[in-house]
């Protein structure tokens, strides 16, 4: 046991996930007949959906301090946050939609219920549906919009409450902890699952849902560099009126650190240092920002998670209304908020917005045995977020050694 757990997870969840396919393409069908183990996976990641969103979405806005003194610091941030989070969901269901690597592949020799049928649903019905009547009903149903809301409205309740809402807060901040540390216990079935679940899907479905995966992962990629050399690089440029390269140099320990451990928490005290003492931003501004944008600032999971909904939707062929995408677009952007910065939490999450638009659960199977790969590369862009919105509200408010920032190197 020791030797086994001494060994990485994503060594582990990639050797299984070589293992599984290898198995399945030699037995074929009859590798079905260990989808149990894949099962029984899923369904672990299915149980930590509601209790995890509730308790990291009300930890981390009570985190935020009281909202009377977040002044010009917070409300830049938050807004930075808000705005970037929605263009990366935006792009990964841009690049579903142009690309569209799910499509084309066959999947009648999976047993699977009846496709649902596309949501009609008017904008009016989808702010009342947004009010959480009974908040027990909506955690019972995994309803992940009105969770959110309600979660939303807690946290905020509890910043209200000042002092008389601290108790409150060190159960949530408590209960925050003990979700991300059963996370963690279920993540390591991740290799038994993934092994599980690439042996079925290659002895069933064959060679193009490896090709489809392949897709899946280069477009992972792809729009995890296009938000980190566009989107952030045109931040720094236009935003903090800084030089781009110093920047990037700045991070770059950061950026090792994310791609390596898969944790926007992990990475975290690497992250500070680096915008410190290496971008020239106040003790202050560094805390304060960074801290709140390794729980809430998820741009590369909020574009992976339009992106996996996106191909769910094209592999078991899910007619998406206007209204699944707007409900796609607010559930990425506030579930990426609700993914604890952690290994695998992009699983949970992304199972609670399939519930959400009718996408089979079953895309879980598909995505399982890579998700480590992107997850690798989305925690990249997630600490790359975080620093450049540091870089920026301290730029914006003074806060910022600007002659340090241009002479960053390597620490």
């Amino acid at each position: 046991m020791k030797t086994w757990l001494a060994i990485p997870l994503w060594q582990r969840v990639i050797a299984a996930l070589v293992l599984g396919i290898i198995v399945g393409l030699l037995w074929g069908p009859g590798a079905e007949s260990i989808k149990i183990v894949g099962d029984i996976f899923i369904a672990f990641i299915k149980m930590l959906v509601v209790p995890l969103i509730f308790f990291s979405l009300v930890a981390g806005v009570a985190a935020i301090g009281d909202l009377r003194k977040l002044g010009s610091v917070g409300g830049r941030a938050l807004l930075i946050f808000v705005v970037t989070g929605q263009i990366a969901v935006w792009l990964g269901l841009g690049l579903g939609s142009l690309f569209q690597p799910g499509i084309g592949l066959d999947t009648s020799a999976i047993e699977m219920g009846p496709v649902p049928e596309p949501t009609a649903m008017t904008w009016q019905d989808m702010l009342l549906g947004m009010v959480p009547q009974s908040p027990v009903q909506v955690m019972a149903d995994v309803n992940v919009l009105p969770l959110i809301i309600f979660s939303l409205l807690i946290g905020i309740g509890i910043l209200m409450a000042k002092d008389e809402g601290l108790p409150v807060q060190r159960i949530f901040d408590s209960g925050s902890i003990v979700m991300q540390k059963v996370t963690a216990v279920v993540m390591e079935l991740t290799p038994f699952g993934v092994f599980a679940l690439m042996a079925w899907v290659a002895g069933t479905v064959g060679v193009p849902a490896l090709l489809a995966l392949g897709k899946l992962v280069a477009l992972n990629y792809a729009g995890c560099l296009l938000i980190i050399i566009i989107m952030y690089a045109g931040i720094i440029k236009f935003l903090a009126k800084l030089p781009v390269i110093p920047f990037f140099r700045g991070i770059v320990d950061a950026q090792a650190v994310a791609y390596s451990t898969a944790s926007s928490n992990a990475t975290l005290p690497v992250t500070m240092r680096c915008v410190e003492r290496n971008l020239g931003v106040s003790r202050s501004v560094t805390s304060f920002t960074t801290s709140l944008g390794a729980t809430i600032n998820m741009d590369g999971t909020a574009m992976y998670l339009g992106l996996a909904t996106l191909f769910g939707a094209q592999v078991f062929g899910v007619d998406l209304s206007t209204g699944d995408y707007l409900t796609i677009a607010v559930l990425a952007t506030l579930g990426s908020v609700g993914a604890a910065g952690i290994p695998g939490a992009g699983l949970i999450m992304m199972a609670a917005i399939f519930t959400a638009v009718n996408v089979p659960l079953e895309t879980i199977a598909f995505v399982a045995g890579v998700d480590r790969i992107m997850d690798m590369m989305r925690t990249v862009t997630n600490v790359t977020g975080d620093a450049a919105v540091a870089v920026t509200v301290g730029s914006m408010t003074g806060e910022i050694d600007r002659e340090e920032m241009a002479s960053a190197d390597d620490v």
